[in-house]
């Protein structure tokens, strides 16, 4: 499973849908059939991660989310509006990938899941990293919203490890969590720019090294 919930088919890969450009496009797939935002947000979801959120213009999204101008700012104000709804959407799908396995396994072996999954989606084609470090590179501004997302994300993040190595008896899991963290964010870098199936074997014995030194 895609923990981004990102289908990488060669058309996202180059972030250019079915849209032309010009204002005509209709998104692709099913996304024609789906309402204004949604649309906004898939288009938005293609091109911020394959070609960077400051490369990519209004212009270019209304045309491939197949909605007129009017539309985009009756649902966003701006685009930094918009570049907020798709990290949400991709914090929501980490969520979903992420807390079932929390819940539904002992947690050394929760915390090994989750990494499984980290690794899995690197070696997805298409893979350009994190969602929230390539948006957070664009954002300098630490105050700015996109960056807040990020931080609430990366807190999510450390507070899942952390509840994980407290049900382990870790003896320092708040220390061991911002480790684990640390790590999470490597195998992101890693796994973009890495032999995927070394940077997966690296990363699976640190994480069992760390959540086990406790």
């Amino acid at each position: 499973m895609s923990i981004t919930g990102q289908k990488t088919t060669d058309t996202a890969r180059h972030g250019t849908g079915t849209g032309t450009g010009t204002g005509t496009g209709t998104g692709t797939g099913t996304e024609k059939d789906l309402p204004p935002r949604e649309r906004l947000v898939q288009a938005a979801s293609r091109l911020f991660y394959y070609e960077g959120v400051r490369a990519i213009g209004v212009e270019r999204l209304i045309a491939e989310a197949g909605v007129t101008k009017a539309t985009f700012y009756r649902h966003f104000a701006a685009k930094d509006d918009l570049v907020v709804a798709y990290l949400q959407t991709k914090d929501a799908y980490y969520r979903q990938v992420a807390e079932p396995l929390a819940a539904a396994h002992p947690p050394a072996e929760a915390i090994d899941l989750i990494f499984e999954a980290i690794a899995e989606h690197a070696r997805e084609r298409g893979f350009r990293g994190s969602p929230f470090m390539n948006a957070a590179a664009e954002y300098p501004d630490a105050d700015h919203p996109v960056r807040a997302l990020v931080t609430s994300h990366r807190d999510w993040i450390r507070g899942l490890f952390r509840e994980q190595l407290t049900r382990l008896g870790h003896a320092d899991p708040a220390s061991a969590a911002g480790a684990l963290l640390m790590l999470y964010d490597g195998a992101m870098a890693a796994g973009y720019l890495d032999d995927q199936t070394a940077a997966h074997k690296t990363l699976l014995d640190a994480v069992r090294l760390i959540r086990s030194e406790g």
